[in-house]
C-alpha cells in the first residue's frame, strides 16, 4: 500500500494510506485529536499514581509521546506497552517531526528510543516511563486484567471493521483490571453497540475537531 505524508489541520503531520483514502490520525489535527482523546478523557480521567497503557495501533507514536510528556510533566509512572503489527519505517518518523512540532527535545533521543527499540523488550525511557512494543495481530492479544488504560486507535471500522468487533472489545475488556477504560476516537453505534454486549459501560463525550462525538468505556462488575 501507498503510504505518504500529509500535513493536517493543526499544522501537525500523519500518514495517509492512499489506497484506502485512510490516516493514522485526524485531518482536523494529529496533535489535537491525540490529546484530546487519548490524554484529557483518558490519561487525565484516571488518577491512578501509577497506571498500565495498552496502545491498540501504535502507528506513529504520537500517541506515546505525548503520554511520556505527560507523565514527566506529572510525575506518573507509566508502564507503556503499543501493540502494531505493521510498523512504519524510520524514514517516515523522521518525515512527522513530532519533536520539532511539540517543541519536545527534551525527548528526542526517547521517542528515537521507541521506534528503534527491540520488540517484546522492555525499556526504561525516563524516570516514569517504561515502554514494551510488540508486533503482533490484535487478534492475539490474550492478557488479562492487566491494564488501567486502553488507548483503541485502530484503523477506522470502514476499512478494517474486524477490528471494531464484539470479539476484539471481548479482548479489551478481559485485559483491562476493573474500573479500567477505554478510549477511542470513533462514536459509531455499532462500535459501541460491541462495546456494550461484552460488559462495558459506554460514554458518549464530545468528540476532538471535526468530529461530534468519542467514545469512553469503562469495565464495571455487577
Amino acid at each position: 500500500m501507498i503510504r505518504k505524508i500529509i500535513t493536517t489541520g493543526d499544522g501537525s503531520k500523519t500518514i495517509q494510506i492512499e489506497d484506502w483514502n485512510e490516516q493514522y490520525h485526524s485531518i482536523h489535527g494529529a496533535v489535537n485529536e491525540a490529546y484530546h482523546v487519548f490524554i484529557d478523557k483518558g490519561f487525565s480521567y484516571l488518577t491512578n499514581e501509577a497506571i498500565s497503557i495498552l496502545e491498540i495501533g501504535f502507528g506513529t507514536g504520537l500517541n506515546a509521546l505525548i503520554t511520556l510528556i505527560e507523565a514527566e510533566k506529572n510525575s506518573r509512572l507509566v508502564d507503556y506497552t503499543g501493540i502494531e503489527a505493521y510498523p512504519i519505517t524510520v524514514e517516515e518518523v523522521s518525515q512527522l517531526d513530532y519533536i520539532e512540532t511539540l517543541k519536545a527535545d527534551t525527548f528526542r533521543e526517547a521517542f528515537s528510543e521507541m521506534h528503534r527499540s527491540t520488540w517484546e523488550s522492555k525499556i526504561r525511557l525516563t524516570p516514569h516511563f517504561s515502554f514494551k512494543k510488540q508486533k503482533k495481530n490484535f487478534l492475539d492479544i490474550s492478557e488479562s486484567n492487566l491494564y488501567n488504560l486502553i488507548y483503541f486507535d485502530a484503523f477506522g471500522a470502514r476499512v478494517q471493521p474486524e477490528l471494531w468487533t464484539e470479539l476484539i472489545f471481548e479482548k479489551m475488556y478481559n485485559a483491562l483490571t476493573e474500573n479500567g477504560v477505554l478510549v477511542t476516537y470513533s462514536a459509531k453505534g455499532s462500535v459501541r453497540r460491541a462495546m456494550q454486549s461484552v460488559g462495558f459501560v459506554v460514554e458518549r463525550l464530545p468528540g476532538p475537531p471535526g468530529k461530534r462525538e468519542m467514545l469512553r468505556a469503562r469495565k464495571v462488575s455487577g
